[in-house]
């Protein structure tokens, strides 16, 4: 008996010990946390094609940068972390895996796939494409006799009076998040230059100037002051989740630095509300008025996990089964990043497809510099709001980054 009890024990033993080693642990930190549901939901259907695959999955977005980068510096480097595509591809290179050889690599479409490349190599997936631009209130705009969104900065303050004067708030602008503020600027950025890549290197070169960009140093600050101005009590106060509440309750009649990601959350506050896109107003050029599209996240796979193979059989699942393909647009209600998935019938989404045909879209600028360059952007225009820089000091700290950032 003695003896059944020392093997029972044994055996015991060795099946505990045997199912810790064959379980595997992926550590998924990435930012967006307006996907965190989609996500956990897509990590529960994981659990179902692999039990044994444990995903820990964290999300922040306020200070995501700085996190990441203590992460890597103390050696807890994620298996799956998350940057800006574009140029920040190239910050993390050294802890980036190449899966240009992946079935997920060859899901990717074109337009999602040129920017997580580095020459020849993949370093980075997207949860989701992208329409940049500003949210409306149709019923609004219909009630205080606008008939179109406007296209000119003159016209949209037109706008703000109109709608103040009728009792509504005009904007509401989420300033408490700095990542706000780079959506809403690229468009300024664009209508600097017929070459905003070019622009944002002779900035990081300390080559160019606000001051000799009067639609970066007059329509960009004009378009805060105005926002601020016609807009929440507590500009610096105000967050995602105030944008979203705001503007589906009926209070505010446009939204700043939001896009499609937002509609889902909106439509289950207000079903009814009737959504409008359009891109920004940024001087006296209506061309320049246009909604910007692509896929300004990437996710990384680190490139020395230890649990490799096992991060690569969950990407490329996401990326090309039945489930993975669906997930985007009837979980995430995303624009699919995939080939051959289906978009959700979002109005946004919609509507930036329409614009985009007949318009054109302007140039994803936010790729040309880097997260921690955006943070430290979103923060100095945090003070200027606050009052605590002038917009020449502002201007001057902005380009320092710019140089010092990239």
């Amino acid at each position: 008996m003695k003896k059944f009890s020392v093997l029972l024990a044994v055996c015991i033993f060795a099946a505990i010990f045997c199912s810790a080693v064959s379980a595997s642990d992926i550590y998924m930190f990435i930012p967006s946390p307006e996907y965190a549901d989609a996500i956990n939901t897509l990590i529960e259907e994981y659990k179902t094609v692999a039990p044994d695959v444990n995903i820990n999955y964290e999300t922040t977005q306020s200070d995501y940068p700085t996190l990441l980068k203590a992460k890597i510096n103390s050696g807890s480097i994620p298996d799956i972390f998350g940057s800006t595509s574009g140029k920040e591809i190239g910050v993390y290179l050294d802890y980036s895996y190449n899966f240009a050889d992946q079935p997920a690599a060859d899901a990717m479409t074109d337009a999602v796939k040129g920017v997580m490349m580095s020459g020849d190599e993949v370093h980075g997936f997207a949860i989701k494409g992208n329409y940049f631009g500003m949210i409306y209130n149709k019923d609004i705009f219909a009630e205080v006799g606008i008939e179109s969104f406007p296209k000119t900065a003159e016209e949209l303050s037109a706008a703000a009076e109109k709608i103040a004067a009728a009792g509504y708030q005009p904007f509401t602008t989420g300033y408490g998040e700095w990542w706000v503020f780079k959506h809403a600027f690229q468009t300024f950025l664009d209508a600097a230059s017929d070459d905003p890549a070019a622009l944002v290197k002779a900035f990081a070169a300390g080559e160019a100037h606000f001051k000799d960009y009067p639609v970066l140093y007059d329509n960009w600050f004009n378009f805060i002051d105005l926002t601020v101005a016609k807009g929440d009590v507590k500009p610096l106060e105000s967050y995602l989740a105030t944008e979203v509440a705001d503007f589906a309750t009926g209070k505010a009649a446009m939204v700043v630095g939001q896009g499609a990601w937002v509609e889902a959350d909106m439509k289950e506050i207000n079903p009814d509300i009737k959504i409008g896109f359009a891109g920004y107003p940024v001087d006296d050029n209506a061309d320049h008025a246009r909604v910007i599209g692509g896929s300004d996240q990437a996710l990384r796979i680190y490139k020395d996990s230890p649990v490799l193979k096992d991060v690569l059989d969950f990407v490329n699942w996401w990326y090309t089964s039945d489930y993975g393909k669906s997930w985007f647009s009837k979980v995430a209600g995303v624009i699919p990043p995939v080939k051959g998935a289906e978009a959700p019938a979002f109005d946004i989404i919609k509507q930036g497809d329409e614009l985009s045909a007949s318009e054109g879209v302007a140039t994803l600028s936010i790729t040309f510099s880097t997260d921690a360059f955006h943070q430290a952007f979103g923060e100095i225009m945090q003070s200027y709001i606050a009052g605590s820089v002038t917009k020449d000091e502002a201007c001057a700290q902005i380009e320092a980054k710019w140089a010092e950032l990239g």
